[in-house]
């Protein structure tokens, strides 16, 4: 992933830049979720490289794949992508874009595991406490893990806050361990 990421990081940024003078970032955000989803499509995957499938029609095919078609611009993307071989990195450039999204709209993602299913209160007392915290807007990307015994998981960035049962369990097992 690491070397797809640098690959990626220009069209990124690219694509970032042009959105952002659009004032286009949620609709570009889409496109690129799009993009991303055919680029990981086993079809897609097995044509990518067949040298049978001339590069104008490899990016015809991209384009007719996304649900809802794409506007001239999108277009134009995908033929520069093509043409350059990096339909492989869609995914990146995808995720990389979001980044700068959310760094643009003060916004960060919370990644929440749970040992039960979370009640939308509790969330929504959850992601309050993190937007205090993190000074920004949270969006939760909530998932359910019985394994923790107990409490929750919650990983914004690269800060963990480890609530759970089972952390707690394993941390009082090092110390005794050190001890």
């Amino acid at each position: 992933m690491a070397e797809f990421a640098t690959v990626a990081r220009p069209y990124a940024e690219a694509v970032f830049e042009l959105a952002d003078k659009a004032n286009n970032l949620a609709g570009w955000s889409a496109t690129l979720e799009a993009l991303a989803g055919v680029a990981e499509h086993p079809d897609m995957k097995a044509i990518i490289g067949n040298p049978k499938v001339s590069p104008q029609h490899l990016a015809d095919v991209v384009s007719a794949t996304v649900q809802g078609g794409l506007s001239g611009e999108s277009k134009q993307f995908v033929q520069m992508i093509v043409a350059n071989g990096r339909i492989p990195v869609l995914p990146a450039v995808y995720v990389l874009y979001e980044a700068l999204k959310n760094e643009r709209e003060s916004k960060v993602e919370a990644y929440i595991t749970s040992a039960f299913p979370m009640a939308d209160a509790e969330l929504g007392q959850m992601v309050a406490d993190l937007e205090r915290r993190f000074k920004r807007k949270v969006q939760p990307v909530v998932t359910v893990d019985p394994e923790l015994i107990g409490g929750a998981r919650v990983v914004v960035g690269d800060e963990v806050i480890d609530g759970s049962v089972r952390g707690k369990l394993s941390a009082m097992s090092n110390a005794l361990a050190s001890a």
